[in-house]
């Protein structure tokens, strides 16, 4: 078959992100992998903000971008982990021998953590077998686990995290300062340390503290060993029944005794970026971040749809309070003793899609019926790929129009001013290519129905040549269209069911020739310039998950 437009777009995106990454790498990295900045520490523009410039690399790389793409990773996240080692900022406790202790943030809240870890938890999407990845990433998830006693985050008893701020020096229970927050005073902008000046209330847990299930995730997905699921499934249960206990609203706040609101007087709207924080503006509310990381790997490792309940009745409540101004439908992001406020636009279609795609249930559809992507998984906008992909080559030719008219320099550059710069872009691809809702850059899993390998370079990522197009989506059957764009060679690509294999196949059909499957991958040989639409019938959730690649694990 001739390549369709957007399977040579797909390639031609892939080779972008790599070429366009590079020249980001030259401009904001040195040769020991340090970001070109100010170290600064806390909320404004600290440590998580150096490696949040990379967040979706690792992703690229897995997706089928050049092995260079996994290398300028490796030497920003080195050279960083030594940059924020030795740096300090006297006036923050946690922060004054070091912004990073044993290779990771000494104590802070996951708003910033999760964001500077994303990049590193997609890592073992492409090198599941790095024997140092595999040693952080249990040291890591040790952190909160409990099984680490230099960090005594975890309080098993109660099943929370104890505070906002957290991390490998444990946990700071003591009041939060200004400096706590917003690092050094920088001259001019006293608004970086005055808008946390009421933030000193971080005891008791959070619901931005969920993030952290990621990295007791990923321990499991790469070692299989069952103490991480069972502490995921453990601290993550507790905080569905509390969600549910509360009506469907995620409290911002349980106190040390386990009890919801329990350091803010019972109040559960109460805490540091929680419902009532803030409140002379409608943001810094971060409810949903972490119960929808958490929510959604329970539900992966499980297929238990309680896990889902809890999110599905928050977006009710919020739902149920909606206004409609102007023709627009405005939901709240605040509540406090007045009810709810802070009326905004929807913020939620990340969530929203999630919801569906986790579920297939009607209810989920309706609210992410008119989002782009559901929509022409549903056969109601045709043409969304050439739409995204083109999309993406603009993104791609904007950054790197910015970067190169960038005209700061190292000794006056915040480490998150080279973000609006990051060229390399990968929603189209995760959704085109995977059947995944982009998991941006907060520190999520992937949840995707398709991933792809090459048997012959033994990688990650769609081989040379080829490009993938996920058409439909069900709660049994997905639509997968295959096309070798290389006219002269064979192309094989191993298709695996599944982020992590999750999904148990049964048959691939290619029009009327029906292969059975019964495993959580197959293989497929392209003749040159050839493709076809692929109906794979599957048994979602059915599997137990893991990083493994398909030639090191077991089919059973």
């Amino acid at each position: 078959m001739p390549p369709p437009d957007w399977a040579l777009a797909e390639r031609a995106l892939l080779r972008a992100n790599a070429e366009a990454a590079a020249e980001f790498a030259a401009k904001y990295l040195d040769d020991r992998g340090f970001l070109r900045c100010v170290e600064r520490w806390g909320g404004n523009d600290g440590p998580d903000d150096a490696m949040e410039n990379f967040y979706n690399w690792t992703l690229a790389y897995a997706l089928g971008a050049p092995e260079s793409m996994l290398r300028l990773f490796e030497k920003a996240w080195e050279g960083h982990l030594v940059q924020y080692t030795h740096a300090r900022a006297p006036s923050a406790e946690m922060a004054r021998e070091g912004m990073y202790f044993r290779e990771f943030i000494t104590a802070f809240d996951w708003e910033h953590n999760g964001e500077g870890l994303a990049a590193f938890l997609f890592y073992g999407l492409g090198r599941p077998n790095d024997l140092v990845y595999i040693q952080r990433m249990r040291r890591f998830a040790g952190f909160y686990t409990g099984e680490d006693p230099t960090a005594a985050n975890y309080d098993p008893k109660h099943k929370i995290i104890r505070s906002l701020h957290n991390g490998s020096r444990g946990p700071k229970l003591s009041p939060a300062t200004v400096y706590d927050w917003g690092g050094e005073p920088v001259a001019g902008h006293p608004e970086r340390l005055e808008r946390y000046s009421t933030a000193s209330n971080i005891r008791g847990d959070h619901p931005l503290n969920l993030c952290a299930t990621a990295l007791a995730m990923n321990a499991y997905l790469l070692t299989g060993e069952e103490r991480y699921r069972d502490w995921l499934l453990d601290y993550t249960g507790a905080w569905r029944d509390r969600v549910m206990a509360n009506g469907g609203n995620i409290p911002t706040n349980i106190g040390l005794d386990g009890r919801i609101g329990g350091e803010w007087g019972g109040k559960w709207y109460g805490g540091v970026f929680g419902w009532n924080f803030w409140p002379q503006e409608s943001g810094r509310n971060y409810f949903k971040r972490g119960p929808r990381i958490a929510f959604g790997s329970a539900f992966l490792l499980t297929a238990d749809a309680s896990f889902l309940e809890p999110l599905r009745r928050q977006m009710r409540n919020l739902y149920a309070a909606r206004r409609v101004e102007n023709g627009r439908v405005l939901l709240p992001n605040k509540y406090g003793e007045q009810g709810w406020y802070g009326y905004i636009p929807n913020r939620h279609a990340d969530l929203e899609r999630d919801l569906y795609l986790w579920s297939f249930r009607e209810e989920d559809l309706e609210p992410a019926s008119n989002d782009p992507w559901i929509a022409f998984l549903n056969g109601r906008n045709p043409g969304y790929p050439s739409g995204a992909l083109r999309s993406e080559f603009e993104r791609i030719r904007r950054a790197v129009a910015g970067l190169r008219a960038d005209a700061s320099t190292p000794d006056t550059r915040a480490s998150d001013d080279p973000q609006r710069f990051n060229p390399v872009a990968t929603t189209a691809l995760l959704n085109l290519t995977l059947g995944a809702n982009d998991p941006g850059s907060v520190g999520n899993i992937l949840h995707a129905r398709f991933r792809y390998f090459d048997p012959v370079a033994r990688r990650a990522g769609l081989p040379p040549d080829v490009a993938a197009l996920v058409e439909a989506l069900g709660p049994r059957e997905a639509v997968l269209t295959l096309v070798n764009t290389n006219p002269v060679h064979v192309r094989r690509v191993i298709v695996q069911l599944g982020a992590y294999a999750e999904h148990h196949g049964e048959t691939v059909s290619v029009g009327e020739t029906v292969t059975p499957i019964d495993g959580p991958d197959f293989e497929v040989r392209l003749a040159p310039g050839a493709g076809d639409r692929l109906k794979v019938l599957m048994r979602r959730y059915a599997r137990r998950p893991t990083l493994a690649f398909p030639w090191d694990r077991s089919r059973r």
